[in-house]
């Protein structure tokens, strides 16, 4: 029986980072992993909860031919992983200005012509860590329905494992943040609310409570926090045709 001081220890795996092995806890996850085997992540580590994308991971497993990507801070080691981290995935990026834009699918297209060269074989979906279809919204992007490919691409964390993917070379995580940026300037509902307090905070509004804010001890900050007003919680009960100017 172990003793309540005593901790289990997890059995030891070896996986191979850039080739070479390291025996590590087989629960950790590959980030926590090369923690382990003594890498200080200084790229290919961020928000270490899966929404950042800056850990992109491409590995292999001994007899399979498969190979097989993941994000180091979600994906568990397997005995024998092969793996390296792609803390940047180089995806060429077309330049543009949002202003000069008019938020048209034609002009997606103009920038991305590539997007033409689906084959719909879906590996960019496959590939995906966040389970995003992203070969529906490639389809989209062909069509020109840009509402369609930013609420389709809403999850994309651009850790570019899409395109890592594809045998037609494609972009696909910059053509969904190019439709998500046209759609939130031309497409989405303006929030009137944002406006009215971007004009507060111009003409000086929040200077004097940020200076008094600022004046004060850590103690004083946490006792404020502690105290404050929680938001409220809507249901669809209490939606109203009125709100839909904040949203």
């Amino acid at each position: 029986m172990t003793k309540p001081s005593e901790k289990p220890v997890d059995e030891l795996v070896p996986i191979f980072f850039m080739g070479k092995r390291y025996d590590v806890p087989a629960s950790l996850t590959i980030q926590k992993a090369l923690e382990y085997a003594g890498y200080q992540h200084i790229r290919g580590c961020g928000c270490r909860g899966g929404v950042c994308g800056a850990c992109g991971t491409v590995y292999r497993i001994p007899d399979s031919y498969k190979l097989q990507v993941g994000l180091a801070c979600q994906t568990v080691v397997q005995p024998g992983m092969h793996l390296m981290i792609l803390p940047y995935y180089p995806g060429n990026r077309s330049e543009f200005d949002i202003e000069e834009l008019k938020g048209t699918g034609g002009e997606v297209a103009a920038l991305y012509p590539e997007i033409f060269k689906c084959i719909g074989c879906n590996s960019c979906t496959q590939g995906c860590p966040m389970d995003i279809d992203v070969m529906h919204y490639m389809a989209q992007a062909i069509r020109g329905d840009i509402a369609g490919v930013a609420e389709t691409s809403f999850d994309c964390i651009m850790c570019g494992l899409c395109a890592s993917r594809c045998p037609a070379e494609e972009v696909q995580f910059n053509v969904a943040i190019l439709a998500r940026r046209l759609h939130a300037r031309y497409g989405h509902p303006r929030a009137m609310h944002l406006k009215e307090r971007v004009k507060e905070i111009e003409n000086g509004k929040f200077e004097e409570p940020l200076r008094d804010l600022m004046s004060k001890s850590t103690e004083e900050l946490k006792e404020l926090y502690k105290s404050r007003e929680g938001e409220p919680q809507f249901t669809e009960e209490d939606w109203t045709p009125q709100d839909a100017r904040y949203v």
